[in-house]
Parts: structure tokens; sequence; C-alpha cells
């Protein structure tokens, strides 16, 4: 429960932290490049770390791991609080603030991901993860929501409470208790590349996580929400904070229906579909000039999404021993930082040569694809029946 709640302080504080940042940069150039950018500058150090924090996570106590990340997104947001004071905030500083948050992330996605099999008894781990899930999506919803509220005060207010917030998850973290077996791994090229060699060899998963990469690659709108926000919805940033958790919603709807009703059969079909239903969504907010069908819409891409991360996770946690979870975990991590951060730059970069509407639209379309492709590139995972 304690990490529990230290996931859901942290999460709300990063929602909040990335919503900021992304209007602050917004109302700084009006540039859709410069959000994809953002984008781009945390998936470069997160790429470049992500295997070396995986043999880390694999070897030193991955709470303490956890609660350092937390402390250093603290320390982010007071430079961002304090260059705001000082009416010092630019572009060239958040792109280095986007450097610093890809780094951190390297280590903190596995870390996290790793301890939460050593908290729940196997035979709970799918509830456990869509109890999880829950918990998540309260917090990317309320997040966003709170977010923009509070930037209405401006974004030093929401810079100080970051803070705060991951504070308190950094001193929930260290409060976990679990049982750490000490592990020494040499560093080699063979232990580094485990993970990768993992994966590779199990088709499923590798179709399971690539699945994930390439439709948030190709679907996701998250960097170009400011721009719908307030030139095509012409909401200002409490708008911007609702549309941010709406997806979220969704999610949360889809995690609380999975806790009651775990995914038992043909798990292969509906996780394609989920991606499928995932992409079409996306098309329709791409589409929508109108608030509360785009708030739909983008409800329905978070309870899509969220069957696909709830199925990745339980396959990938069932299937990896725990001595090496840490680095499937990174390998994992490179591919949602490739969906996520490398999406929103493409998405910045095509919404800077074609437009927001065309950027999302095309990406769903994309998407759809992706999940008819897979049918035939990893027929294991379109014919798996059971987690």
């Amino acid at each position: 429960m304690r990490f529990w709640l230290a996931r859901i302080c942290g999460i709300t504080a990063h929602q909040m932290l990335m919503l900021a940042i992304s209007w602050h940069l917004y109302e700084l150039t009006d540039s859709a490049w410069d959000l994809g950018l953002v984008g781009l500058f945390q998936f470069i150090p997160a790429f470049l770390m992500a295997l070396p924090a995986g043999h880390v996570v694999d070897r030193l106590h991955r709470g303490r791991i956890f609660a350092t990340c937390m402390a250093v997104l603290g320390l982010v947001a007071v430079v961002l609080g304090f260059a705001t004071s000082q009416g010092q905030t630019s572009r060239e500083l958040i792109f280095a603030v986007a450097w610093v948050l890809g780094f951190t992330r390297a280590f903190q996605m596995p870390a996290q991901q790793a301890i939460t099999p050593l908290l729940v008894p196997k035979e709970l781990f799918q509830r456990a993860v869509a109890l999880s899930s829950t918990g998540v999506q309260m917090a990317v919803i309320g997040g966003p929501a709170v977010g923009g509220l509070l930037y209405l005060g401006g974004a030093l207010t929401v810079y100080c409470v970051c803070a705060v917030l991951f504070t308190l998850s950094m001193l929930l973290t260290l409060w976990v208790r679990y049982p750490h077996v000490v592990r020494q791994h040499s560093l080699s090229w063979q232990s580094l590349f485990a993970g990768v060699a993992f994966v590779w060899q199990r088709k499923v998963l590798l179709g399971a996580i690539s699945l994930d990469l390439f439709a948030v690659l190709l679907g996701g709108a998250t960097a170009l929400l400011p721009m719908f926000a307030r030139d095509i919805l012409h909401v200002g940033p409490d708008g911007l904070g609702l549309l941010r958790s709406a997806p979220a919603v969704g999610a949360l709807c889809m995690s609380i229906a999975i806790t009651r009703w775990p995914i038992q059969r043909r798990v292969g079909y509906k996780l394609l579909a989920a991606v499928a239903v995932f992409g079409l969504a996306s098309m329709v907010f791409g589409m929508s000039d109108h608030f509360v069908l785009s708030l739909v819409a983008l409800a329905v891409t978070g309870a899509a999404d969220n069957i696909s991360v709830v199925t990745r996770l339980t396959l990938m946690q069932m299937e990896t021993p725990d001595e090496m979870r840490g680095r499937v975990a990174a390998v994992n991590g490179v591919f949602i930082g490739a969906s996520n951060e490398l999406g929103e730059f493409e998405s910045g970069l095509t919404a800077a040569l074609w437009g927001p509407v065309i950027s999302v639209v095309a990406g769903g379309m994309g998407t759809v694809a992706i999940a008819l492709a897979w049918f035939k590139l990893f027929p294991d995972l379109a014919r798996r029946d059971t987690l």
C-alpha cells in the first residue's frame, strides 16, 4: 500500500509537471516543433541509459533507486520554480529539464515494475496490476485537472506543488519493505543485453511490447494537446487539463472492469482489437472540433490502451524470472519511451509540416494498420488464449 501511494504521488506530480511544461513552452514559442522536441529530449537519454539502468536495477535495492528518482524529479520542480520566480524560464531550460526527465525515467520505470511482483502473490498478479493501474489512472486524471486549475494562478504554483508531491513519494518509498536479494551480476555485454535476448526469444512478449510501441508512436496525440486546446477547441489551461485527464478516465473505468472481470480467454485477439480501437478513437479526436466529443474520444483511447498495458505487463512479469525483471523491464521501458517521447516528437514534426489534424488522423490510421499487420507477423500472440 505504501508503494502504491508513493506511485500515485509521483505520477500525480509528473502529470502536473508535464502539463505546466507543455503549456509554458507553448506560451513562450507558439511552436509545434518545440512541443515535439520536448519528447525527443526525453527519449534520447532514456534510450541510451535503458540497458545500463536495467542492469543496475537487478543488482541494487529497487526501492532506493525509485526513491532517488523521485528526489531528482523534486529537484527539477524546484529549479523550474526558481527560474519562473526570477523570470528566467526559456525554451533551452525546458529542453535541459526534459533531458534530465528522460535520464531519470530510464531508472524509474524498470525499478517500479520490478518491485511490484515482490509485493503480491503470483496468483493475484493480474488483479494487482489492474488495481495498480486504477490508482495510476486516478493520478493521471487528477494530476492534469488539478495542474490546469493551479496554472491559472501561474506556473510557479504548479512547480511548488510538484516539488512537495515528489518529496512525499520519495519518503513513502523509503518506508517500503520487501525481501531484497543481493545479486552480483558482472557487467559484461552478455549481462547488459540479457534482457534484449530474453524478449527476442519469446515472440509473444516481443509482439506485445512492439505492438504498444508502434501503436502509441503513431496514434498518440499528447504532445499536440496544447495546440488542440488553444487553437482548435478554444479552451485555456484548465481545458487542457481536462483533455490530458480524459484518457485516464477511460483507463480508470477499464481498470475497474478488469479488476472485477479479469481477461481470461482469447487474450491475444482482445489485445489486438483494443489497439485497433485506440487508432479509430484517435482519428475521431483528430477530426473533432467539439470539446465534449474530443473528451469522449480521448477517454476511449485510454480505455483501449489500458487493456494493452495490463495484458502486456502481466505477460511480461509472469514469464520473467525475478533475477531478470530489471533488465526485461528496461527493454520494455525503451519501447514505452520510444512510443511516448519519440511519438511526441513525431507528432510535433508532422504537425509542423501538415498541421495537427492531419498528424493525429494519419497516426490513427497507422495504428489500425499496425494492429492488422500484427495478426500476421505474430501469430502466436494473436492465438494466445490465456495469460
